[in-house]
């Protein structure tokens, strides 16, 4: 027992001095829920690696028609079908602006006796692929966001409204969307095209037409559960009108499923502006777009299959980036998805 005791302090046995004031004190800091959104999109790889493509992607598509001294339009025939060739890399063997003919390679600028560099390689028309590429990346984007954005307003509006008020407005409009919904999307373009001049402004709005149907559904089956929540019936109590309570408190609160459901909207127009250009009902030469590129690719890709690698790599890589990207999004803003 004396032996024990000489082992032990009896300092152990004493009670633990403790400081009231730190019972209270939050270890980690505060945060609100757009920064803890970021904090999870941080931890999706795929999330970050896709954002990176994306402003890569988006930069180039506004920097790079003017990284070199041609124009999107520029016709050259004496320097038509070239195939890529990139300073330094031809020293390696790597785009030296060689090209295979019947089982034998030739180097095409040097017997057109050309000494320019064209990064991407030429069309049949002599102009440069690089400066179409990037050019027409940058009105696919803007197609695409311009389109959304005008999704978005009318959907997010539409669909607060209907289910907000409910009953008899609810079923009109309900009703009115489902006859919407009924009319296939070909359809609208060619009917807009037949009113206006084929271009950017009838696939927008072709687009804008029925592609807010599918945000109205989410936003009035989201709005059905909030309407009657504590916080709204506080508002009303407190004599808050209508609109207020629709664009300050309820649609606020889904600002999460909105950015999730557009950045899924975004990729499905730039897709179906490159399906709309690749059948002809899109825009005219000399603009160019991701989908005429692709077309125009695909009737030389057996003797010239740099003209469609590029612009259908850029097309996909910006499907995959969107699609990853919103997959990191909904992960982040749904609670369901929190670990």
């Amino acid at each position: 027992m004396k032996a024990t005791e000489e082992r032990i302090p009896k300092e152990l046995f004493e009670p633990a001095q403790i400081n009231q004031l730190n019972n209270e004190k939050i270890a980690k800091p505060s945060l609100n829920f757009w920064q803890d959104s970021w904090l999870r999109v941080r931890k999706n790889k795929g999330a970050i690696i896709a954002l990176v493509v994306l402003i890569f992607l988006t930069f180039m598509a506004f920097v790079g028609p003017y990284m070199n001294d041609y124009t999107f339009d520029e016709q050259n025939l004496a320097h038509a079908n070239l195939p890529p060739r990139v300073p330094v890399l031809e020293n390696f063997g790597i785009l030296d602006g060689t090209s295979e003919r019947n089982g034998q390679t030739f180097n095409m600028y040097e017997l057109k006796g050309i000494e320019d560099y064209y990064w991407f390689g030429t069309d049949s028309l002599g102009r440069d692929i690089f400066t179409r590429l990037w050019k027409g990346t940058q009105v696919s984007l803007y197609i695409a966001v311009v389109a959304t954005l005008i999704d978005v307003f009318i959907g997010v509006a539409y669909g607060g409204i209907s289910a907000y008020y409910g009953g008899r407005v609810d079923n009109i409009m309900q009703r009115i969307l489902e006859i919407l919904a009924g009319i296939p999307n070909l359809v609208i373009v060619i009917l807009m095209i037949l009113v206006l001049e084929p271009g950017i402004t009838s696939i927008i709005l072709a687009l804008a037409l029925t592609g807010w149907i599918g945000m109205a559904r989410v936003v009035r089956g989201q709005v059905l559960k909030l309407k009657n929540q504590e916080f709204v019936l506080a508002s009303k109590t407190l004599g808050a009108s209508d609109a207020k309570i629709i664009f300050k408190h309820l649609i606020p609160n889904l600002a999460g499923i909105i950015i999730i459901n557009t950045m899924f909207t975004i990729p499905s127009a730039i897709f179906f502006e490159a399906f709309l250009s690749f059948i002809g009902l899109g825009l005219q030469p000399p603009l160019a777009s991701l989908g005429t590129l692709i077309d125009d690719g695909y009737k030389t890709m057996q003797f010239l299959p740099h003209a469609l690698f590029f612009p259908a790599l850029v097309l996909s890589l910006l499907l995959i980036a969107f699609n990853l990207l919103a997959d990191g999004l909904r992960d982040a803003f749904d609670p369901k998805m929190r670990d």
